[in-house]
C-alpha cells in the first residue's frame, strides 16, 4: 500500500511540473495541442528546438555527473531491473532522465509523459526495498514490481492493466509470491489518484457505450491485419530514425535539438502532433474528426513520434501508439463506408477502440496487457471479443515480420541472464531505445 501511495504521489508531482514547464514555454496550461494552437507557427518551432536543446544538455551533462556518482549500473531501467530481480536503480541516472524528460514533454515532443512517472514510481519502490529492514530478497524484488504496477495503474487509470503489464512484460510469467502485493499496490495507487485527482472515477478515455454489431467480429478479424502492419511499420520507423539521428550527430545536445526543431516544423502544419496525443484520442472517441483530418494526423503523428523518439528524447511511444491505433481504426471504418453498407460498418468509434488495443499489441507484443488496458481506459468492456480477435491477428502479423517489441522479450532476457552468457547491454532489445517505455507507458 505504501508503494502504491508513492506511485500516486510521483504521478501527481510530475504532472504538475510538466504543466508548469508547458506554461513557461507557451503561456498555456490546458494541454499541449491547445497550447500549439494558441501560439504562432514560428514559436512552435522555437519552443521545440529550445526544449530539445535543454533536454539534450540535461542528459549530456547529467550523465557525466551520474558517472561520477556511486558505483552501479547507470543504464539499468526499471523493466530490466524487474527482469533481473535487481533493486539497485541508480539515483543520479533516475534524476537526470526525469529532468530531461520533463524538458521534452513540456515543450511539445511527440512522446508520452507517463513513462517518467512510472520510472519515478519504480525508483521510489526500489529505494523502499533497499531501506526497509527485515525484507528478504524475494520481498525486495516484489516491491519493485509493485512500484511499476502501481505507476501504470495510476497514470492510465487502469489498475488491472498495471498488474498484467508487470506479469506479461516485466516478469514474463506468473510469480506467485508477487501476485498479492502487486494487486494491492496497483489498487492503492489508482484509488489515491481517484480520490485526489478524479473523484468521479472516470475512465481515462471516457465515452458513451458503443453499440456492437454482428459484423464487428469479422471486421475486427480483417482489421487486425491492418493494425498489425501499422504496429510493425511504427517499430521499423522508430529504429530507422534512431539510426539516422546517431549518424547525423554523436552527442545528445545537437541530436535532441534537431529532433525538437523538426517536430516543431511538423507542428506548424499539424499542431495535434504535440504531446502524447491524449486530447486527440478524446476527439476521435467522440467522433469529432473526419477521415481527411484523421489521415493527416496519423501520418504527421507517426513522423513526429519517430523524430522525437529517434533523437533520444526521454519519454516513449506507448501512449502515442494509442493515438496511432485510434486514428487508424476510425479512418479505416470511415473509408469502409465507401465500399460496404453503413449498417455493416457501424460507428467508427468502435474500430477506434479496437485499433488502440491492436496497435499497442503489435508494438509491445503483449496482447493480454493491451486488451485489458484499452478496455479499462475506455470502459467499453462489451467490445472484449472483437478486441481479442484484432489483437490476436495484429500480434501474429507483427511477430511474423520478425520485429522486436518495445520492451524486448522477457522470457528471452531471463533465459540469457540465467545462462550467464550475455551482459545487460547485449540482452536489451534493439527496438527499445531510451524513449521506448510505457507513452515511455512511455
Amino acid at each position: 500500500m505504501l508503494t502504491g501511495g508513492l506511485a500516486a504521489g510521483a504521478t501527481i508531482a510530475l504532472r504538475a511540473v510538466a504543466h508548469h514547464i508547458e506554461w513557461l514555454a507557451t503561456g498555456h496550461m490546458g494541454g499541449l495541442v491547445d497550447a500549439a494552437r494558441g501560439i504562432p507557427p514560428w514559436q512552435r518551432v522555437l519552443v521545440g528546438a529550445v526544449g530539445g536543446l535543454l533536454a539534450g544538455a540535461a542528459l549530456h551533462w547529467g550523465m557525466r555527473w551520474a558517472r561520477r556518482g556511486p558505483a552501479g549500473d547507470k543504464n539499468l531501467d526499471y523493466i530490466d531491473a524487474a527482469r533481473q530481480g535487481r533493486v539497485d536503480l541508480n539515483d543520479r541516472t533516475t534524476l537526470v532522465r526525469t529532468l530531461s524528460s520533463l524538458f521534452s514533454v513540456g515543450t511539445g515532443a511527440s512522446i508520452g509523459r507517463e513513462g517518467p512517472m512510472v520510472q519515478l514510481a519504480a525508483w521510489l519502490a526500489a529505494k523502499l526495498a533497499q531501506h526497509v529492514p527485515g525484507l528478504n530478497e524475494m520481498e525486495r524484488k516484489a516491491l519493485l514490481v509493485c512500484g511499476i504496477a502501481a505507476g501504470i495503474g495510476a497514470v492510465y487509470h487502469a489498475p488491472v492493466a498495471g498488474v498484467v503489464f508487470v506479469l506479461e512484460l516485466a516478469l514474463g510469467f506468473i510469480a506467485p509470491s508477487a501476485v498479492a502485493p502487486v494487486l494491492i499496490a496497483s489498487a492503492t495507487g489508482n484509488a489515491l489518484i481517484f480520490w485526489f485527482v478524479d473523484p468521479l472515477h472516470a475512465a481515462l478515455y471516457a465515452t458513451s457505450e458503443l453499440p456492437i454489431l454482428p459484423t464487428s467480429l469479422g471486421a475486427a478479424l480483417v482489421a487486425g491485419l491492418v493494425f498489425g502492419a501499422t504496429g510493425w511499420a511504427l517499430l521499423y520507423l522508430l529504429e530507422r530514425s534512431r539510426t539516422l539521428f546517431h549518424a547525423l550527430a554523436k552527442t545528445h545536445v545537437p541530436r535532441m535539438a534537431l529532433g525538437g526543431l523538426l517536430v516543431g516544423l511538423v507542428a506548424t502544419a499539424v499542431p495535434e502532433v504535440w504531446g502524447n496525443g491524449y486530447s486527440v484520442v478524446q476527439r476521435v472517441l467522440h467522433g469529432d474528426l473526419l477521415w481527411q483530418a484523421l489521415a493527416l494526423i496519423l501520418v504527421a503523428k507517426v513522423l513526429a513520434t519517430a523524430l522525437s523518439s529517434g533523437s533520444g528524447a526521454i519519454g516513449g511511444v506507448f501512449t502515442p501508439s494509442l493515438l496511432v491505433g485510434a486514428t487508424a481504426g476510425s479512418l479505416l471504418a470511415q473509408l469502409a463506408v465507401y465500399l460496404l453498407p453503413v449498417a455493416w460498418v457501424g460507428d467508427p468509434r468502435i474500430m477506434a477502440v479496437i485499433g488502440m488495443a491492436a496497435v499497442l499489441a503489435a508494438v509491445t507484443h503483449a496482447p493480454l496487457m493491451s486488451i485489458v488496458m484499452v478496455l479499462e481506459m475506455t470502459g467499453q468492456f462489451h467490445l472484449t471479443l472483437p478486441t481479442m480477435l484484432a489483437c490476436g491477428v495484429a500480434h501474429a502479423v507483427s511477430t511474423g515480420f520478425g520485429t522486436r517489441p518495445l520492451y524486448g522479450n522477457p522470457i528471452e532476457v531471463q533465459d540469457q541472464a540465467g545462462a550467464g552468457t550475455e551482459t545487460t547491454e547485449n540482452v536489451k532489445a534493439p527496438h527499445r531505445t531510451q524513449a521506448a517505455h510505457p507513452d515511455r507507458p512511455q
